[in-house]
């Protein structure tokens, strides 16, 4: 029987995505740079995903990420402005971004009262935890494990193993992975993790229908509604 559900943030709960598009946009008027277009985000994304799968394996640090990730975005989109000036203006402003995935409340209310939450994320601890305040969700959960306060990143064991030695710890003494469930939108970061610690998985694809099927996932969504038709 499940007992503990851990839960991702960045488009899982709150919509990181909206988030950067909103900030490229705005950043790019603000420092008066050729004005912002669609198609901009999938360089973004192609480059700030390829960083942090290079974190996840431990080729990368975050603080060695912000020193290069606009260079390297700006660079591709062929602006010449000053990186680490831009991840500043990005960080401040992701600090007390709230914007919420569609349902993500409605899932939290329902959860509640039925698992013990513990939001799971790689990031900043004062940053995610602060946005979680700021969406009004902070309160929903039981425990915070964010990578830079266990000192390990999803996937890795070490991640997981912080976290079970504190459910254990405090009073989980006979809890087992098979009774835990990870929910989140990354294959690499979540699904990976969970799958390889032994936990249940769901794997949120926000919006996404094409495909439902993925060998050694327990669940797919594309909205996070779905959560009530097994849990």
């Amino acid at each position: 029987m499940l007992k503990v559900l851990f839960i991702d943030i960045d488009n899982t709960l709150l919509s990181f995505t909206e988030y950067v598009k909103l900030a490229m946009k705005n950043g790019f008027q603000k420092f008066g740079l050729k004005p912002y277009q669609d198609e901009m985000f999938s360089v973004f994304e192609i480059i700030n995903n390829r960083l942090w799968r290079q974190i996840e394996q431990n080729k990368l640090t975050l603080e060695e990420l912000e020193k290069i990730r606009w260079d390297q975005i700006l660079k591709e989109l062929e602006i010449s402005f000053d990186g680490l000036v831009f991840e500043h203006y990005f960080k401040e402003g992701l600090f007390s971004s709230a914007i919420l995935e569609p349902h993500a409340m409605e899932m939290l209310k329902y959860l509640k009262s039925r698992y013990i939450l513990c939001a799971a994320s790689n990031g900043p601890y004062e940053q995610q935890l602060n946005r979680l305040r700021e969406a009004g969700m902070y309160h929903y959960f039981q425990y915070f494990f964010i990578s830079s306060q266990l000192g390990a990143q999803k996937p890795s064991r070490e991640f997981f193993d912080q976290c079970f030695k504190i459910l254990i710890q405090d009073g989980m003494a006979d809890l087992v992975p098979e009774e835990t469930m990870i929910i989140g939108d990354s294959f690499s970061s979540d699904m990976a993790g969970g799958i390889q610690y032994g936990m249940k998985t769901c794997l949120y694809q926000s919006g996404k229908t094409q495909n439902k099927t993925f060998p050694d996932i327990d669940h797919v969504i594309s909205d996070l509604i779905e959560i009530r038709n097994f849990l």
